[in-house]
């Protein structure tokens, strides 16, 4: 049987509707802990302990600096988050989860993978195929061959046409 041509447009449209489809599942669990979803990826990447720069956070949360700014307000004024100076670079913020901030985490990625193990999307085998070509496909893009890469939120950077 002959191969269809590929189509960007579809792969696109079929990412876009996986992504769009899961977050909006997620985001009913996220809800009931007053959550957003760019909120919980930061809680996510904080989980760690290490403390992340501000432009580590806004890649993670794929947000634009300024709304990251008011995001880390919000779970500052919360008790989520604390700011700290980078003692390797005075001049860098390192934001980092409080006790009461991953005792959070730990309750609602608790939550959120219980609803993702109820709806059963996938197999375990099937996950770990797609995150090895999801990972492929955004490694690719970042190293763009045109010279154009993309910074970790997703904006292109590099040389102006």
């Amino acid at each position: 049987m002959a191969r269809r041509p590929r189509r960007p447009e579809e792969l696109l449209h079929l990412l876009t509707r996986a992504e769009r489809l899961s977050v909006a599942r997620i985001r009913s669990v996220l809800d009931e802990f007053g959550c957003s979803v760019e909120a919980w990826r930061v809680l996510d990447l904080l989980s760690d302990g290490a403390g992340h720069t501000m432009t580590a956070v806004a890649g993670h949360a794929f947000l634009p600096a300024p709304t990251l700014t008011k995001l880390i307000d919000q779970l500052v004024d919360q008790n989520l988050v604390f700011r700290r100076i980078d003692p390797r670079d005075r001049r860098r913020v390192l934001a980092q989860l409080t006790p009461r901030g991953l005792e959070r985490w730990q309750q609602v990625s608790g939550a959120v993978r219980a609803e993702w193990a109820e709806a059963g999307p996938l197999t375990p085998e099937d996950e770990d195929v797609l995150r090895t070509l999801l990972a492929r496909l955004g490694d690719a893009w970042e190293e763009a061959p045109d010279g154009v890469t993309t910074g970790r939120a997703g904006r292109a950077v590099g040389r102006g046409r």
